[in-house]
């Protein structure tokens, strides 16, 4: 199989992180957003949308939405599933996943702020403040949740799907300042999560296209 994503990409990230926690090994091929190649015409024949990440499957099937791909990552490969059984608490760990990626996260994208830059006249720092304070928002909201439960992360004790939208979330966070010390159980999280290799393997700085800041 091949992953197209980008090192920086919080969709592309989440996939990653789903590839490795259950030891699928595929190829990854760089679509550099900065550059515009995600609206070439190679690209869009990929996904129509232009944004990433893509994963082409062995019959040369494209699957694209990252929560899709991991969807069906774990009923290819169930092993360690990426839901819990229970229905009750699968469906919780859904809502605050889609949370992010649904919510929280399109806020970020690249081409929306590019789009505020250019059409509310906002310097980069007003772009960040912007950004900073619908992350601050959605995660005060999962905070709330994540109190409710004494495990090591979101309602269990090993990652699911929410901590794959989780970690890259969080990095993004701090990306665009907002300060994770307001969201403790959060943080602890994120920080369990990146003591596994899983996480480090897929981490933005370990892709072969990252670029120094």
């Amino acid at each position: 199989m091949t992953l197209y994503g980008y090192w920086r990409s919080s969709a592309s990230y989440r996939v990653r992180i789903g590839l490795a926690l259950k030891g699928v090994k595929v190829k990854h091929v760089a679509v550099n957003l900065r550059e515009g190649v995600q609206i070439s015409e190679d690209h869009l024949s990929r996904n129509p949308q232009g944004f990433v990440p893509v994963l082409e499957l062995e019959d040369g099937t494209r699957l694209t939405q990252s929560l899709a791909i991991l969807d069906y990552l774990d009923h290819a490969y169930p092993t360690p599933s990426l839901l819990p059984q229970d229905p009750v608490t699968r469906a919780k760990i859904r809502a605050a996943s889609l949370t992010i990626a649904a919510d929280i996260a399109p806020i970020q994208n690249l081409s929306v702020l590019k789009y505020i830059r250019a059409e509310h006249d906002c310097g980069d720092t007003e772009v960040k403040a912007w950004a900073a304070h619908w992350i601050a928002k959605g995660f005060t909201a999962l905070e709330n949740i994540a109190q409710a439960y004494d495990t090591p992360f979101l309602m269990t004790d090993t990652p699911t799907l929410f901590e794959c939208c989780l970690v890259p979330q969080a990095y993004n966070a701090r990306r665009f300042g907002v300060d994770m010390d307001q969201f403790p159980k959060l943080k602890m999280i994120d920080s369990a999560c990146q003591k596994r290799a899983e996480f480090q393997h897929a981490a933005p700085e370990n892709q072969a296209d990252a670029v120094t800041p």
